[in-house]
């Protein structure tokens, strides 16, 4: 599994390294207080990654939390009900005594 996850990985960064090649005009992007002359393929990469970013980012803050709260409900509960099980066990009474 973590040899296939490698080679995926080597796959896409050979696909971003041959975009890049292909994409090598130089475009110019204007920030208002500056502007930065940049390859239209880095341009492209670099924006698809600060996507990409974000939106991880963003399923992180939204999700994350929820999760972790209902895992701690949940552990709560398995407690309770272990505690509560044990407590119905029959305890074995020696008749000699």
């Amino acid at each position: 599994m973590r040899l296939g996850l490698i080679l995926l990985a080597l796959l896409f960064v050979a696909f971003g390294a041959i975009f890049g090649a292909l994409n090598g005009e130089r475009i110019v992007l204007d920030f208002y207080f500056s502007a930065v002359s940049v390859p239209k393929g880095a341009a492209l990469l670099c924006a698809l990654l600060i996507g990409w970013s974000v939106g991880g980012l963003l399923v992180y803050v939204s999700q994350v939390p929820r999760l972790r709260r209902r895992v701690k409900a949940l552990t709560r509960e398995s407690r309770v009900r272990q505690t509560d099980s044990r407590a119905l066990v029959p305890v074995s009474v020696d008749s000699d005594a």
